[in-house]
């Protein structure tokens, strides 16, 4: 609900969902930006294609409800994708799990839209880096990676129930920096598929009716975003010869403070004030170590140089359910490695008007990944909810 003028017409215009069904086929470009991919593997090997098929549960709002006609037929819902890189046994066959969400952004013709698509989740069944059994892979680190898709497609109406999809795919495993290796792969493709909606008759038949309600014009405001999160990292040392990996992870936790100027029902825009304590910052070895790192050889800097204060500008897209966000910042207060200029990709996953799940990854200098953001949010003076 939006506030007092939308909950009088949600009571006269029920919320309801329609369910559907969707599979898809995605035949998949692999970039080739790991020597792994290029050829150097025990098969000599050029890995450049990939293939997935997606079987997705999605809901639906009533057509022509104010939710279906405010943020454009969105639907949202949860997927299973199966990947095959036609190198089981050094990558394996991933399969993720995810939530979706996606609406129209033109309507072409009646029987035709431009729509967009995210998938955000896991993936499992990696076959991971290692020394002995799998030391040519130092492309993946972990079992089990994030897994981040944006897709852009059309929609072809065969009938109101029943619709085709084809478009283009752009995919991005990766561990959030939680383990080394931390190359990630990525996938550019195409998508097909085929969606089916179940709809019933009154639901078609309202469509009409349910247009005539008014939708109320939004009134701007000011909401207060609080986000504490935690989360643990791998780390490069310092050595006399380079950097090595560390031989641990290590704790990250934080909060942001953000007042968004609520512009409309899609947008906000903000400041944060983001607090960071890192415990793998400044980390250092005494200068004589060379090659790899022991954590006997590790030496810690004094507490206080492992905090970091930093300001961001945020810019929220604001579909029920989910809020995505970006953000650009720096440190003001911070030594050496967090002296930093930073960005932001976040998630929030509403559970009720005023509490929500955060889920960021942090970006250092646009391509050194830094670490997850994984917490939980409250929202003040939050007038109108993605929920």
């Amino acid at each position: 609900v939006f506030g007092q003028t939308e909950d009088s017409l949600a009571n006269r215009l029920p919320r309801r969902f329609v369910h559907g069904l969707g599979v898809e086929a995605r035949p998949e470009y692999v970039f080739p930006t790991h020597p792994f991919l290029r050829g150097e593997n025990p098969e000599r090997k050029l890995i450049r294609g990939a293939f997935s098929t997606h079987f997705k549960y999605a809901l639906h709002y009533q057509p022509g409800s104010i939710y279906d006609r405010i943020y454009g037929n969105v639907y949202q819902g949860i997927g299973l994708g199966c990947y095959s890189f036609g190198e089981s046994r050094q990558i394996g066959n991933p399969v993720a799990f995810y939530l979706f969400q996606g609406a129209r952004i033109a309507r072409i013709c009646p029987w035709l839209s431009f729509n967009y698509e995210w998938n955000f989740g896991l993936s499992g069944g990696w076959k991971p880096y290692d020394e002995q059994y799998n030391s040519y892979n130092k492309m993946v680190g972990s079992k089990i990676n994030a897994y981040l898709n944006v897709n852009f497609y059309l929609r072809w109406a065969l009938s109101p129930r029943l619709s085709l999809t084809s478009g283009v795919t752009l995919t991005h495993f990766s561990n959030g920096n939680t383990n080394f290796p931390n190359a990630g792969v990525n996938t550019l493709g195409g998508k097909l598929g085929v969606e089916y909606n179940f709809y019933r008759k009154e639901d078609l038949t309202s469509l009409h009716a349910a247009a005539s309600y008014h939708i109320p014009p939004f009134q701007r405001h000011v909401s207060y975003d609080f986000v504490f999160f935690g989360s643990w990292h791998s780390q490069g040392i310092k050595t006399a010869d380079g950097l090595s990996p560390s031989p641990e992870s290590y704790p990250v936790f934080g909060f942001n403070f953000t007042p968004m100027y609520n512009l409309n029902y899609k947008l906000r825009l903000g400041v944060s004030l983001d607090g960071t304590f890192d415990g793998g910052a400044n980390l250092y070895t005494d200068g004589n170590v060379y090659g790899s790192v022991d954590k006997s050889d590790i030496v810690r800097p004094p507490l206080g140089d492992q905090f970091a204060l930093g300001l961001s500008g945020r810019a929220e897209y604001v579909m029920p359910f989910f809020v995505v966000g970006v953000g650009i910042g720096a440190n003001v207060i911070g030594k050496n490695d967090l002296n930093m200029f930073y960005q932001l990709l976040t998630l929030k996953i509403a559970l009720s008007r005023a509490v929500f799940l955060h889920v960021g990854y942090r970006l250092q200098n646009f391509n050194e990944p830094n670490f997850l953001m994984l917490g939980i949010g409250f929202r003040f003076n939050g007038k109108y909810t993605a929920f």
